[in-house]
């Protein structure tokens, strides 16, 4: 990724600034990151302890669940478009807060679902999900590599799955174990593509931006590992 233009000036990739600048931008990043995590665990148990789960996981379920998954989906990749385009801060935090917010609610039918069938699989898939980005982000920041290369595999991958939902819902098949396992290598390379950006290539004032695209690729991993989880207890 070269230098971004932004209203004629050109705006420098955070690896080209000092020392400090790198690790303030780190630092700002990861805390953001933490705090969307906080967040939508936050408006989850309001909307399990208020008890609207259950009407909007009814609500939603009562159409195609493949519905639920396109939402999903796009809601990921237009947020992340948003924030990469969002030049002022305000307007990075405004993308922040309306993805997690509707990040919540497409997640309340599959929890509900495995809250209701599987006890312990939210548990242990947020485990897990926690423990694999971990990893991710100690590979990317061990080996200092660009992982730049990856952006189009991930956007690829993104397209096909969404040609699959199509398809499901058009030919009327189910996306079973293999879309998952599938969708889990997605989205590790999307936290390995995140990750990599974060280290080398945001410019140093879209923080926020760049947390946002850490936390769909959490997001993006969460569900799919949860969904892997809930077959397996089938």
């Amino acid at each position: 990724m070269n230098h971004i233009q932004e209203h004629g000036q050109v705006s420098i990739p955070i690896d080209q600034q000092s020392v400090d600048a790198r690790a303030e931008f780190i630092t700002r990043t990861y805390n953001h990151l933490m705090g969307a995590i906080v967040a939508f665990v936050g408006v989850e148990f309001l909307l399990f302890g208020s008890g609207l789960a259950a009407p909007i996981a009814e609500t939603m379920l009562s159409g195609s669940w493949l519905l639920v998954l396109g939402a999903f989906m796009i809601v990921g990749w237009l947020a992340n478009g948003v924030a990469a385009r969002s030049e002022s801060l305000p307007a990075q935090y405004a993308a922040l807060g309306a993805y997690v917010v509707f990040e919540a609610l497409i997640f309340v039918p599959i929890l509900f679902l495995a809250e209701a069938t599987a006890s312990g699989v939210i548990q242990s898939a947020a485990i897990v999900t926690l423990l694999g980005f971990a990893g991710l982000t100690a590979v990317v920041f061990t080996t200092r590599k660009d992982f730049s290369f990856l952006g189009s595999l991930v956007r690829y991958g993104f397209i096909l799955a969404i040609v699959a939902i199509i398809g499901g819902l058009l030919f009327g098949f189910e996306l079973g174990t293999w879309f998952s396992v599938a969708m889990i290598g997605l989205a590790g390379a999307a936290i390995l593509y995140d990750t990599s950006n974060v280290l080398h290539h945001y410019p140093e004032d879209r923080y926020v931006a760049a947390s946002l695209s850490l936390f769909a690729s959490v997001a993006l991993l969460f569900w799919y590992v949860l969904r892997l989880f809930m077959a397996s207890d089938d």
